[in-house]
């Protein structure tokens, strides 16, 4: 893996650096205008659902635990999971490692830094370190993980336990995926094996970010608002921080639960539903007191597969409101464009006349 040139290198900052160095004040890079800053104000009110997987397989619980899923995805795009078959000491690993890469030197991680957003591997800050006009308090390691014999040996080798805590949980959370996928396209009432196979060959994307301890929370984002591309993303996170916005467009703030997964709705499931589901709008905020580990598995089709409305979802009602658009086309979008500024999907809806 290679970077854009020497200038990325020269102008990287890791999040990490100022609050190490305990700074009184955020940046002047990080300082976001007054109208982009964290609102204060969320609804404390509503209780974000929280989904019992183990009750899918009893038939007498199956009808109404895919009701249950159904509400949440029509009405937030988001659930929280319980009983989900990851053991809590396999995600515990998964952060432990995700600590111990984060700890590391930074001329030891600089060694997989890049902006280019379709390398298999890369370590950077903000958005993208080299293009963003105001940074957020964010440092990643990103890296493709199924199949996983394709990627593995790609991964840091440091920590020395990396590839093995981080693969656990990459195979477990592969398989929880299907699992998920399957009852929320049976919730819309599509048939799974229509897509088995471009879902079983899809794209599994780790994205690992580190949120340090941040002097002024209030000024600055650890992610600006955005949706995902996939299909859906499964979150897992060591404390609070993460936000979603519900079609109220109220913030809603997302509670640390002890042995829980978050599932977020991406933009293919957006599309291919014609947007009966919408993903959802998420973003990161910032504590100064706290890091904040978070590992978030991003799912896809394939990376050259073309989705679009599904027939079930177009008739004379409900014309198709979306172009075909596949993870490449994201990619290349995000190459040239600041997901801060536009979300992707408003690029690839259809107007009407």
């Amino acid at each position: 893996m290679e970077g854009e040139g020497d200038c990325s290198y020269n102008s990287f900052t890791s999040a990490m650096t100022p609050s190490k160095m305990r700074v009184p004040h955020v940046p002047q890079r990080y300082v976001l205008p007054p109208s982009q800053r964290p609102n204060a104000t969320l609804d404390l009110t509503t209780t974000l659902p929280i989904v019992d997987l183990s009750s899918l397989h009893h038939a007498s619980q199956r009808s109404l635990t895919l009701d249950k899923i159904q509400i949440a995805c029509k009405e937030l795009g988001f659930f929280q999971v319980v009983n989900h078959g990851i053991p809590l000491s396999i995600m515990s690993d998964a952060l432990d490692a995700a600590k111990e890469f984060f700890n590391l030197s930074l001329e030891e991680k600089m060694a997989l830094l890049s902006d280019n957003v379709h390398d298999s591997v890369r370590y950077g800050s903000s958005l993208n370190h080299a293009s963003d006009k105001v940074h957020f308090w964010r440092d990643f390691i990103k890296h493709y993980s199924h199949p996983i014999s394709d990627w593995i040996h790609l991964w840091p080798s440091n920590p020395p336990s990396y590839k093995d805590k981080i693969g656990n949980y990459a195979k477990a959370v592969q398989v929880l995926q299907k699992q998920l996928i399957e009852a929320i396209l049976e919730t819309l009432g599509l048939n799974f094996g229509n897509l088995q196979k471009e879902l079983e060959e899809g794209n599994q994307l780790m994205a690992i970010n580190c949120y340090p301890a941040c002097p002024e929370p209030d000024i600055t984002f650890g992610m600006p608002p955005h949706s995902d591309y996939g299909t859906l993303t499964i979150l897992l996170q060591s404390g609070p921080g993460l936000q979603l916005r519900d079609n109220k467009k109220n913030w809603l703030s997302v509670p640390l639960a002890e042995g829980a997964l978050i599932v977020q709705l991406g933009d293919q499931i957006e599309v291919m539903s014609n947007g009966w589901y919408k993903s959802v709008v998420h973003q990161v905020t910032l504590s100064a007191e706290n890091k904040r580990l978070s590992i978030a598995s991003l799912h896809s089709l394939p990376l050259n597969k073309k989705i679009g409305p599904a027939p079930e979802f177009v008739d004379e009602q409900h014309p198709v409101s979306y172009k075909e658009f596949s993870f490449r086309d994201f990619l290349d979008f995000i190459s040239s464009n600041n997901i801060a500024d536009r979300r992707f999907i408003d690029s690839i809806k259809k107007t009407a006349g």
